[in-house]
C-alpha cells in the first residue's frame, strides 16, 4: 500500500501515468487515493474523475475480453469438467440476454463478484455495445461514492481499504451461500 508520501511523490513525477493503470487494476482504493490527492491540489479533480471512469471500463472491458476469447481456446474436454457444456453455455447467454442488466449491475456494485461476472457475460457473448452501456451506468455511481469518500476521508485510505476487503469478502461469502441455497431449493424442487 502507498504511503502519502510514495503517492505524493510519484503524482509529482508522473500524474496520471502512474494513477491510471493502478486505477484498471485496483478501483477503489486508487478511486479514494487520487481523489484524496485532487482535494490536496496535486491532481486536477475532473480529469482523475475521467480517468477513474476509464479505467474501471477498461479493466471490465478485459474481463469480459477474457470471458469471450478464453472459451472457444478451451479444448472440449475442460470445458466440461468445468461444466462449460452448450446446454449450460446456452442458460448463461439466455441469462445476459434476459438479466444481463441487472447481473453486471449487481456484480459491479458487490465488487467481489464483479470479475465473474463480466469474465460470464463475456463467455455468455454478451453484445458490448449493451455490455458497455450498463456497465458504465453501473460505473458512474460507484465511482462517485468512492470518490466522496476519498474527498472526506481520503487520509484514512488503509483503514478504507482494509474496511472494504472486509465487505467485499462478506458480499462474497452472501452471494456463494444465497446461490449455494438456491440450488439446493432448485434441486428439490425438480426432484
Amino acid at each position: 500500500m502507498l504511503t502519502p508520501e510514495d503517492a505524493a511523490t510519484l503524482v509529482g513525477q508522473y500524474g496520471l501515468w502512474v494513477l491510471a493503470p493502478a486505477a484498471v487494476l485496483e478501483g477503489p482504493i486508487v478511486t479514494v487515493v487520487s481523489v484524496w490527492l485532487a482535494r490536496l491540489g496535486m491532481l486536477d479533480l475532473r480529469v482523475v474523475l475521467l480517468m477513474l471512469v476509464l479505467a474501471d471500463l477498461l479493466g471490465d472491458v478485459l474481463f469480459y475480453a477474457l470471458g469471450r476469447g478464453l472459451l472457444p481456446r478451451l479444448p472440449r474436454a475442460l470445458r466440461h469438467r468445468f461444466g462449460l457444456h452448450e446446454a449450460r453455455l446456452a442458460a448463461l447467454a439466455g441469462h445476459f440476454r434476459d438479466n444481463g442488466p441487472r447481473t453486471l449491475v449487481l456484480g459491479k456494485l458487490t465488487h467481489s463478484a464483479g470479475a465473474v461476472v463480466l469474465v460470464a457475460a463475456g463467455m455468455a457473448r454478451m453484445h458490448i455495445g449493451r455490455f458497455l452501456w450498463w456497465n458504465l451506468l453501473a460505473t458512474l455511481p460507484k465511482t462517485a461514492g468512492f470518490a466522496v469518500l476519498g474527498w472526506v476521508l481520503g487520509d484514512a485510505y488503509v483503514l478504507i481499504g482494509d474496511w472494504l476487503a472486509v465487505i467485499s469478502g462478506a458480499g462474497l461469502a452472501i452471494l456463494l451461500a444465497a446461490g449455494g441455497l438456491w440450488h439446493v431449493w432448485r434441486r428439490r424442487v425438480s426432484a
